[in-house]
């Protein structure tokens, strides 16, 4: 056998890059880099445990397979160096090229292997294709036969694994794929049968590092309320991602796709919301949530503390994070470890306080209820649907009213017309923030409308002017219980108690919302006298007919 040489390959794409760079086999190994970044890959030769030749969209790939599992995939190679390479690598490796074949069928149905970090799916006993698990970000069963698995968007994958890649020539990613598997199978060592789907579910966890990762975590919070998505998830932090993990949804989410940070306080002063800023937003299947809303008790205090030694912390987060959390607010530990990790500011209320000196004012955004915050920079409804308004972003505000009538004159809509020709309406404010509302926008320059109509200011402000009054009727019990956010506060503490199912009803709730997109909707104090009006003509009509 001849002596060991070295061979420099140029324009060779590494996996997904799609910048080109330059491969070199040399005896000890090989070393790949892209003219722009700053890294080299490098492998030892001990490593290699198999070497495949394969024909490929980007002309010919060498594959090499290594011994702890793991593939390295280099494209770009033309047909007329299988010679070369073969007498090469059988020289410097004492190793085979081997020459695989794909499967072109165009089947979707086959069988799935895994070999280290890749997932293999076979038809015919040819690869059809193969998935990097590494770049899984979640997977969860959608049914029982069903598996999702949602991969890395450009922003989430860490440098290893868009080495030499550019953002600008990244325009199509795989965001998800899901695997039907029918069957049971028998777990090892048991008696136990559970669906093929659950096993493969759990091998794709185990290889893609979603179960209990490798390495130490720095906190655990446990049993965390998510209002949404709703639910309660374990937040297990790690120096560069955090885990979420539920019952049913397992996500990783990388601290560089954290962009926004709030602490709200929420308005029955029982409980503070935490709001996550993310992009790319969480996906669920088909829905995305670029806010993560978790709700804590306010009063509830604990003693953690961070696996993490001092020196880190002040090499590491300039000593934004404490080694001991001791009889400290569940809500202040968390908001401080999200903090220091993220390195993001955590925005709280600022000047604006509503009638009754709280930072935000109740109304609802279609059917849902909710709390909307006039902050320094922005606004935000919250829970749900959580909605980011910059105010750099508002063109407009209109202040209106659905009708001239008494009772609809004790709330009014506030619509946002934004710089990018869209609208987002609130409605059932109270009127009592009317004021509060209208100087706090022009503290802010923002040009604030009002559409309302003589007719429905005259009865505003006679509703205003009786509900200052001293004197009670039997009317006004009704009226205040509809529009004074403190009765609708206690009516409504069941509902934001920190349980899974807190729906919000339009059926079984009495309230303006109801009212408002229900046109079958009765109020409860006139349920009888419409009834007896809608029977008086029929009855009139058959005493004619006498």
């Amino acid at each position: 056998m001849g002596e060991t040489k070295s061979i420099q390959f140029d324009n060779i794409y590494h996996d997904l890059a799609s910048e080109p760079g330059v491969l070199k086999l040399a005896p000890i190994g090989l070393g790949w880099k892209t003219p722009i970044a700053e890294t080299i890959l490098t492998v030892p030769a001990e490593d290699f445990k198999r070497m495949q030749w394969i024909h490929v969209a980007r002309n010919y790939q060498l594959r090499i397979q290594l011994k702890n599992g793991d593939a390295l995939k280099f494209d770009g190679f033309l047909r007329d160096d299988f010679d070369t390479l073969r007498e090469l690598i059988k020289l410097n490796y004492r190793l085979n090229l081997e020459i695989k074949e794909l499967s072109v069928r165009g089947w979707n149905w086959g069988k799935t292997d895994f070999q280290g970090s890749q997932l293999l799916f076979n038809v015919g006993n040819k690869t059809a294709f193969e998935l990097p698990l590494n770049q899984v970000a979640n997977t969860n069963l959608a049914s029982r036969n069903e598996v999702s698995l949602e991969f890395m968007q450009p922003e989430q994958m860490d440098e290893d694994a868009q080495r030499g890649a550019s953002k600008k020539a990244q325009v199509h990613e795989l965001v998800e794929m899901r695997f039907y598997i029918p069957g049971t199978v028998t777990v090892t060592g048991g008696d136990e049968e559970i669906s093929a789907a659950s096993m493969f579910h759990e091998m794709v966890k185990e290889k893609a590092d979603l179960g209990q990762v490798s390495g130490e975590g720095i906190i655990l919070f446990s049993d965390i309320l998510l209002l949404t998505p709703r639910g309660r998830y374990d937040i297990d932090m790690f120096p560069t991602f955090l885990r979420l993990r539920g019952k049913t949804y397992d996500y990783k989410i990388q601290y560089t796709s954290v962009i926004k940070l709030f602490l709200l306080p929420k308005l029955d002063d029982v409980h503070v919301m935490f709001v996550i800023g993310l992009d790319p937003p969480l996906r669920q299947g088909q829905t995305r949530y670029p806010f993560l809303v978790s709700q804590f008790v306010k009063d509830m205090k604990v003693d953690m503390e961070l696996n993490i030694d001092k020196e880190t912390i002040e090499k590491n987060y300039n000593n934004k994070l404490e080694e001991k959390y001791e009889d400290k607010p569940l809500f202040e530990v968390v908001s401080s470890v999200f903090k220091g990790l993220t390195q993001r500011k955590v925005t709280v209320p600022g000047s604006y306080r509503s009638h009754h000196g709280n930072s935000a004012f109740k109304c609802s955004m279609k059917a849902n209820e909710g709390y909307l915050y006039p902050l320094e920079k922005c606004f935000l409804f919250i829970p749900k649907p959580p909605t980011f308004i910059p105010i750099q972003d508002i063109l407009s505000v209109t202040f209106s009213r659905v009708s001239s009538s008494a009772s609809s004159s004790r709330t009014f809509d506030l619509k946002f017309n934004l710089k990018n020709k869209t609208e987002i309406q609130f409605s059932s404010i109270n009127r009592e923030e009317h004021k509060n509302i209208e100087e706090w926008m022009k503290s802010k320059n923002i040009n604030a409308q009002n559409d309302m109509t003589e007719d429905s200011m005259f009865a505003y402000k006679a509703i205003e002017e009786l509900g200052d009054t001293d004197e009670e009727d039997e009317v006004m019990p009704r009226f205040r219980r509809r529009g004074d956010p403190q009765s609708m506060e206690v009516d409504n503490e069941e509902d934001e108690d920190e349980s899974v199912d807190e729906d919000f009803v339009v059926e079984e709730s009495d309230s303006d919302v109801a009212e408002e997109y229900d046109e079958n909707y009765q109020g409860s104090g006139s349920s009888s006298s419409s009834e007896q009006e809608d029977n008086e003509p029929p009855k009139k009509k058959a005493k004619t007919k006498k």
